[in-house]
């Protein structure tokens, strides 16, 4: 399984921004060095080149949780919710504002197949204030890069206008499942 390096890009930026460069240093010092090489320069990641998807970007991020967030998968939740902002801002975000929350869902959906192939997401349901996302195709799934597309979700709807933004993953192919399931909710 593959990712577009738009979506390791970031993850470099979030830990400098977060915890300095002394952090940046640590993160890169426990990496593989394949994957310190890959994120040694910022020039090195090209976002349209598409990157092995655990050793490039899973690994990576588990050492992120790992180091600064205790194991906890919130880690990867914040640098889905930072790659949000990364990716929504100018022109982008001027565009994000002026569609339906259930058009800009359905586009952001459609989305996935962009960053990480195989996979493929649909919008099951969509109302005023709530909304159901199945993934139901990604051969290496795992919690971490569910919580990754949580975190984006969530900020996204934020940037949208939504207020209240919670997402809830209910079922997981990490976990066994036959789909990943992510519950968003607004106000």
């Amino acid at each position: 399984m593959n990712v577009k390096g738009t979506a390791l890009a970031v993850l470099p930026i979030f830990i400098e921004s977060k915890f300095g460069k002394e952090g940046l240093n640590k993160w890169l010092e426990s990496l593989n060095s394949e994957a310190a090489a890959l994120y040694q320069n910022a020039n090195t990641v090209k976002i349209n080149h598409w990157y092995p998807l655990k050793e490039s970007y899973l690994e990576p991020t588990a050492a992120l949780c790992e180091l600064f967030y205790n194991n906890d998968p919130r880690g990867a939740w914040e640098v889905g919710r930072f790659s949000a902002d990364f990716a929504l801002k100018g022109v982008y975000k001027a565009f994000v504002k002026m569609t339906s929350v259930s058009f800009f869902i359905k586009r952001a959906s459609l989305l996935m197949t962009t960053y990480y192939q195989p996979s493929k997401m649909e919008l099951k349901s969509s109302t005023y204030s709530q909304a159901i996302l199945h993934m139901t195709e990604f051969p290496e799934a795992h919690h971490l890069i569910e919580s990754r597309i949580g975190g984006w979700v969530q900020r996204a709807l934020e940037i949208h206008g939504c207020k209240e933004v919670a997402v809830d993953i209910t079922r997981s192919l990490a976990n066994g499942d036959s789909l990943t399931e992510f519950i968003l909710s607004w106000k």
